[in-house]
Order: C-alpha cells, then structure tokens, then sequence
C-alpha cells in the first residue's frame, strides 16, 4: 500500500430546506450545495435560492 498524501477534512451542515453547507479544511468561506434544474423538477421542491448538487462537485472534480 502507498503512503496517504492527503486526508479531506470536512464539516457538513444541514440548512433551511435543501441547502447545506460544507467546510473544507483550509477554504475560509463555505461551500453551499442544494437542488436545481431536472434534480429540483425529480424531487418537486421550489427551493428558496438554487444551489449546485453535491453531484455537480462530484463530476467537476472527475472531469477536472
């Protein structure tokens, strides 16, 4: 097994409705995730302010 180069540290806190947000180790303003678009549509919810999908990050970071 290879050594460990990085450990992601996170809290992730649950707001109003569907938003949550998340801090990362070493970012100093949060992350805030949510519903939107055809994910908004899927679960029927009118949220007050949209937000990217935690799913959005995921792909983001895969496409990098």
């Amino acid at each position: 097994m290879g050594d460990v180069i990085h450990v992601s540290k996170s809290k992730i806190f649950k707001d109003k409705g569907t938003v949550r947000r998340a801090y990362i180790e070493h970012f100093e303003e949060p992350f805030y995730y949510g519903v939107h678009g055809g994910i908004k549509d899927f679960y029927k919810v009118e949220p007050e302010v949209e937000y990217p999908a935690t799913l959005d990050h995921i792909i983001a970071a895969v496409a990098g």
